[in-house]
């Protein structure tokens, strides 16, 4: 059962590091939540290490510009560990091969820049590299389907560098690259994704954390945070480590009361519905 705290200090003490989500738990796409902040630095103070884990298709020193240019302050946390990363590391295998059709934004094209892969057509590509929408402010899935057509017919496999389904930015609700990741599979398409909630990701998070801290981390004293069900609360559940559930991401509107206070049978029925069990939930990170 999961069990409603009213802050994170009512928990913060049985940990010794965080796995903590970015969008709609750290910030809105927009600006950084001031609460959470000052828990994470609050935190930080007493000894803990925060790693930020996010689904951002980028690597970790481009995500830092992000938030710098955002107004986050660099003393909320420790470290970054991205999807982008964890994608990074099977692209430098070389097993999907030596170009890509590139799906996203142009500033997006530092997840493969350095590596040797070319960008090419899709009727040249080995493979597909989806880091978003090129123009997600506009698009929704269904565009691509011409484009999923003849990748299909081509047996190109689509190599995701963001499970997320949708996110939140500002008040705007927005496909990401895992949108097009479940199109392409529904369609019978052979589909990797890296980032949460799969384990890659977070074996890749323990090694940094490992790195920074100079020791390897018991999972139990690790405790990931997220408003994701089906990406933070999932891949914490499946990897072994605690979760705490914040509830004023992206089901705020069906969680949360006109108070900003979670209802307790509404989250259990979603919890429920989304097969997730996090250990403690909150309405947002304070």
């Amino acid at each position: 059962m999961t069990h409603i705290i009213q802050s994170f200090d009512d928990i913060s003490g049985g940990y010794d590091a965080v796995l903590c989500d970015l969008w709609g738990v750290y910030h809105n796409g927009v600006r950084p939540h001031a609460e959470a902040v000052e828990a994470l630095r609050s935190y930080r103070a007493q000894g803990g290490v925060v790693a930020l884990l996010t689904n951002a298709p980028r690597p970790d020193f481009a995500v830092a510009a992000l938030l710098d240019k955002m107004g986050a302050p660099e003393d909320s946390y420790d470290l970054i560990v991205t999807s982008g990363d964890a994608t990074l590391l099977a692209l430098e295998s070389g097993q999907f091969g030596e170009s890509c059709y590139h799906i996203g934004k142009p500033q997006d094209r530092d997840l493969f820049d350095g590596l040797g892969i070319q960008r090419k057509s899709l009727a040249e590509a080995d493979f597909i590299l989806c880091s978003g929408l090129t123009d997600d402010a506009r698009e929704t899935p269904e565009d691509y389907a011409g484009m999923i057509a003849e990748a299909l017919e081509r047996g190109l496999i689509f190599v995701c560098a963001n499970p997320d389904i949708v996110v939140d930015r500002g008040e705007r609700r927005l496909y990401c690259a895992g949108a097009l990741a479940a199109a392409y599979a529904a369609a019978g398409g052979a589909v990797r994704l890296y980032g949460k909630p799969h384990r890659p990701v977070y074996d890749l998070a323990l090694s940094k954390l490992a790195e920074r801290t100079g020791r390897v981390l018991d999972p139990a004293r690790i405790l990931a945070i997220g408003d994701g069900p089906a990406t933070d609360i999932r891949g914490a559940n499946d990897y072994g480590i605690d979760a705490l559930f914040i509830a004023a991401g992206l089901a705020a509107a069906e969680l949360l009361d006109a108070d900003g206070a979670i209802i307790p049978d509404a989250m259990a029925a979603y919890l429920a519905r989304e097969n997730a069990a996090p250990k403690t939930a909150l309405a947002f990170l304070r």
